[in-house]
């Protein structure tokens, strides 16, 4: 059975040119972009540094986007309010960066934002199953969080085919996003396997045609649904 949910694309603000941040962001919006992928890093969860809630905040009013910003970060429950506040509308916390998800899932949805729960490719995605009735999304990692432009792991995929039996099964509407190597080439492997949100940051901020991106993108889900077992 097809069972494929509604397709997000959400560009990654990584990949923008950072001398034009909102012009950038209004090019991709009005290309067609669904979310903004904010993602922050604090150079200890991973081993790279961005930005924080001051740039979330001076976008925040040029742009009709979801912000969908995704905490890369040690003990994100410090910082949880300013995220808030500076206009997330998504948070993802990752799993491997949480002691207490319960609370701190609690804690987002408690602000009316959506919450989200990320998994690296070396966490098994059963680490998500206590929570899932908790969260709006899960993000399944396919790259090794820090960097961008590296290459899709493949073995990745199975986890989000995991993750879609697993949600369907319980009567949840739980989005699933995937992020990091995803181009329009590449696609239809990701919503085949059950994905219905896409973080691309180089393949769409890279690109003169965003728009044709984003919609080769939308033709390669079409193309490859996910059909339940």
């Amino acid at each position: 059975m097809n069972t494929q949910k509604k397709l997000y694309i959400s560009p990654s603000l990584l990949a923008a040119d950072y001398c034009k941040l909102g012009s950038s962001v209004q090019k991709i919006e009005e290309a067609g972009a669904d979310f903004l992928h904010l993602d922050i890093m604090d150079g200890n969860f991973v081993p790279n540094l961005s930005f924080g809630p001051d740039i979330i905040s001076a976008l925040r009013p040029r742009s009709g986007l979801i912000f969908d910003v995704h905490l890369m970060i040690n003990s994100p429950e410090k910082y949880l309010e300013r995220f808030i506040s500076a206009g997330a509308d998504i948070i993802t916390v990752h799993r491997e960066a949480v002691n207490d998800p319960a609370s701190l899932l609690s804690r987002i949805r408690d602000a009316k934002v959506r919450a989200s729960m990320a998994i690296s490719p070396a966490t098994p995605a059963e680490e998500v199953l206590p929570y899932l009735s908790m969260l709006d999304m899960v993000l399944v990692m396919t790259v090794v969080p820090g960097f961008g432009g590296q290459k899709l792991i493949p073995e990745t995929l199975e986890k989000v085919r995991f993750l879609r039996r697993q949600i369907d099964a319980r009567g949840l509407d739980t989005d699933i996003e995937v992020d990091g190597g995803i181009s329009a080439e590449n696609a239809g492997l990701v919503t085949n396997a059950g994905a219905n949100v896409i973080v691309a940051g180089s393949a769409i901020f890279g690109s003169p045609r965003p728009r044709q991106v984003m919609l080769a993108m939308r033709t390669a889900a079409r193309e490859n649904p996910y059909v339940a077992e």
